[in-house]
């Protein structure tokens, strides 16, 4: 993992996880230990998706760096038919609040989108790639 993809990942993961233990506090003061249990699960659902989109778009950008935009597509479908068939898989289980799953995880998509944008807009990744223009001029000028 290159590491500017190192540092966005940390620079949205990091308040994800912060925002997602205030969200079990608060599912524990509203709904109990089912609304714990609920939030809890939604900050994993939360931060293992999107910690799995960074890692596979960065791991194609070392691959090929025209394929990243169908990657991150790509990852996009999976997690979002993942995360149907889990709402789908579990749509009776009363072991947990399955409010406080899903306000979870509502609320930790937008602090991760958000903390993910603030990330990349301040991680100064170079948008030109001077090498190998500088390779040619040596040669020429040789």
């Amino acid at each position: 993992m290159h590491s500017n993809d190192a540092r966005i990942l940390r620079g949205a993961a990091i308040p994800t996880g912060l925002v997602g233990l205030v969200a079990i506090i608060v599912g524990l003061l509203f709904a109990g230990g089912k609304g714990a249990l609920g939030s809890a699960l939604g900050t994993v659902v939360v931060l293992a998706f999107f910690t799995l989109g960074v890692v596979v778009v960065s791991y194609v950008t070392k691959i090929s760096e025209q394929m990243v935009l169908m990657a991150g597509l790509l990852s996009f479908l999976v997690k979002f038919v993942v995360v149907l068939g889990l709402v789908v898989a579990f749509k009776g289980v009363t072991i947990w609040d399955s409010r406080a799953f899903g306000w979870t995880v509502i609320a930790l998509t937008i602090v991760w989108l958000a903390a993910e944008t603030n990330a990349t807009l301040n991680a100064k990744t170079p948008y030109v790639n001077s090498a190998p223009r500088a390779q040619e001029q040596d040669k020429q000028g040789a």
